[in-house]
């Protein structure tokens, strides 16, 4: 094993966490000793890994890092990385602002905020037949991933009942390095495909949603390309719904392995949305380095010299856990006043629909703490089931009991 103090390049993707709640301790390691640290990528091409929040924080707000550089780089083959090579998710500004004015109306606080009473609405009906059923009850099928899908095709315009189609494909865009790029070509074909005909029934049919909002935006004001709509539709799709669905799992897991937090959330509900920012920052969603940057100039970031043209991949994991940041960084604590995590990103490419997803999971929780009293998973973590080869980390059932 290439040990952290020499000047080694390290082969990504580091030794795996030994635990769902807790990042590899590896991270923490090259935090305190490595900050910037050499790393080797599979294809044998090497780049940067950053692990201290402020240097994370540096990356991902200065425009020398750029991701329109990146988005062409063989460093990361991931699904997303093929997403973001044609989507907002890889260009810098002036493109990526231009894109972004265009659906972020959406989701301004007062937007979102109005779409309040219909997600607690949803949160309840879905609630009410998850008591109703015999237990254990699918957590992920009948509440977890179905709440933020209705969300977003009510949002979008996109049939729900079209879920099971589009949540397959995009299980496979989200798949990791290992996965058979033919394949991930495939599901993106596939879903570009779909939203060409759900934008062909749109011309057709207008309707009052955001769908209809951007094809208005490209057919009378030609203010984006097909593929551009296209490309910013399947996104907000599949963005809007994998990793909500996925916070709601691993927030509840995680709450249940720390009962003296769940009781204090139980008993205080007042604290669920700074609970929900700490939960943002402490929870292991994945332990992937997200999406490349490279930098246009030559920058030093902890005393290194990252020369220009260099691939730099951050570890938001590894921020979060930043003890110079967030004291006794690895303890929950649902009463810490938190703003500055980075669990929805920084910058330019901060989450876009960061407000919608902090209210569907404050909602979440008030419902779950409200109707099912006594809850507890039915099965020990051994037997929980994720499904390989995925950026993120998403459970294939979560069944729970009360």
């Amino acid at each position: 094993m290439t040990s952290l103090d020499d000047t080694t390049a390290l082969a990504l993707p580091l030794p795996p966490a030994p635990s769902i709640y807790h990042p590899t301790p590896r991270l923490a390691e090259l935090r305190a000793n490595r900050p910037v640290a050499e790393v080797a990528f599979k294809d044998g091409s090497t780049g940067f890994l950053v692990t201290r929040y402020a240097d994370v924080r540096q990356v991902l707000i200065d425009p020398r890092f750029s991701r329109a550089a990146a988005a062409s780089t063989s460093a990361s083959d991931t699904g997303l990385a093929m997403v973001a090579t044609d989507s907002i998710l890889g260009m810098d500004p002036p493109e990526h602002t231009r894109l972004r004015r265009l659906v972020a109306g959406a989701f301004t606080a007062r937007r979102v905020e109005e779409l309040r009473p219909t997600v607690r609405a949803l949160v309840e009906a879905l609630l009410t037949d998850v008591a109703a059923r015999p237990r254990p009850v699918d957590l992920v099928e009948h509440f977890s991933l179905p709440l933020p899908v209705r969300v977003i095709c009510e949002l979008l315009g996109v049939p729900p009942e079209d879920q099971h189609v589009f949540h397959a494909w995009s299980d496979t865009i989200l798949s990791d390095a290992g996965a058979d790029p033919a394949e991930i070509r495939a599901a993106m074909g596939k879903l570009g495909a779909y939203f060409g005909k759900l934008i062909a029934d749109k011309r057709a049919t207008p309707a009052d949603d955001l769908m209809t909002a951007l094809i208005a935006a490209r057919d009378d004001q030609d203010r984006l390309t097909e593929q551009e709509l296209v490309n910013l539709c399947f996104g907000l799709l599949i963005a809007g719904h994998e990793t909500t669905a996925n916070q709601i799992n691993m927030f509840l897991l995680t709450l249940l392995h720390f009962p003296e937090e769940y009781q204090r959330l139980a008993e205080s509900p007042e604290l669920i949305p700074q609970a929900v920012e700490e939960l943002m920052r402490f929870v292991q969603l994945g332990e992937g380095s997200g999406l490349p940057r490279v930098t246009t100039e030559a920058v030093e970031l902890s005393g290194v010299t990252i020369p220009a043209g260099s691939v730099v991949m951050t570890s938001m994991v590894a921020a979060n856990r930043d003890e110079s940041v967030f004291v006794d960084a690895d303890r929950l604590d649902l009463t810490r006043e938190i703003t500055q995590h980075l669990g929805f990103g920084a910058g330019a490419h901060h989450c876009l629909g960061a407000q919608l997803a902090r209210l569907e999971l404050q909602e979440a929780l008030r419902g779950l703490l409200r109707h099912l009293p006594g809850l507890r998973i039915a099965v020990p973590d051994s037997e929980l089931r994720f499904k390989t080869g995925m950026i993120v980390r998403s459970l294939h059932a979560l069944p729970v009991t009360w």
